[in-house]
């Protein structure tokens, strides 16, 4: 399948590292110009040699408003427009034991607002205006399977809010032709994880965990004018949950 990509604009944030670097590739192999961002311009640049396609690096923080609403119109000013945002810079799960209620501080939801959903929302706020100029774009953000369990308050709702402003985005932009989807990654490998994690059989109903890979290729699906028919909604590509039925 064509997924139509080819000559799209795209703007990829957490793209130095992780699930955002595996969307980012496999947006340039589908034949989309990808602009990078995140913090560390090491990662970047690092990101980008390994494309096939053309590319941007632009380092930036997504807790600045400025430095994303200068990092878009860098963009603009470079292809003349944005069609894709994947919004992907968040801190990473942790691993760590949950708090209990008296133990947890409000700095602890604070920073994953401030950062994931604020983030999120700071880069769709600044490229909306060129995919509604437009009259076409695409809008991923990736959130994460806590969003649909509990057990970790913090993660559970930082995600949750990531899956309403979602919702709310695209009532709003889809009459304008703007798609705007939700995808929810569980526990993926990156070349972060551990060999023995990575082949290890896993709680899903596949059997094993999803690749960074696995989890582009569905996210490029949604970046592409064939994912017409999806916006608001929210997509779990995590290899599916035993036990639950999600409706």
């Amino acid at each position: 399948m064509d997924l139509q990509l080819t000559g799209k604009r795209a703007l990829v944030t957490g793209a130095g590292r992780g699930i955002g670097k595996a969307v980012a590739q496999r947006l340039s192999e589908e034949g989309a110009q990808v602009a990078l961002l995140a913090r560390s311009r090491d990662q970047l640049d690092a990101t980008a040699a390994a494309l096939p396609g053309p590319s941007l690096v632009l380092p930036a923080d997504t807790t600045d408003d400025a430095a994303v609403r200068a990092a878009v119109a860098a963009v603009a000013d470079a292809w003349g427009g944005v069609d894709v945002l994947v919004n992907a810079a968040a801190r990473p799960a942790s691993s760590a034991p949950v708090p209990a209620l008296a133990d947890l501080d409000d700095d602890a939801l604070r920073v994953e607002v401030e950062t994931k959903v604020l983030g999120y929302l700071r880069c769709a706020r600044a490229v909306a205006p060129h995919m509604v100029a437009a009259g076409w774009g695409r809008i991923v953000n990736v959130s994460g399977l806590n969003a649909r369990a509990t057990g970790n308050l913090v993660g559970t709702v930082r995600n949750v809010a990531v899956a309403a402003m979602t919702a709310n985005l695209a009532e709003e932009l889809g009459p304008h032709g703007v798609n705007v989807t939700v995808v929810h990654p569980g526990r993926t490998v990156t070349e972060r994880t551990p060999a023995d994690v990575a082949t290890a059989p896993a709680a899903t109903r596949i059997g094993r965990l999803v690749t960074a890979d696995e989890f582009a290729d569905v996210v490029a699906f949604l970046c592409s004018p064939r994912s017409v028919a999806v916006t608001g909604d929210a997509v779990a590509a995590g290899g599916g949950t035993p036990g639950v039925a999600v409706y």
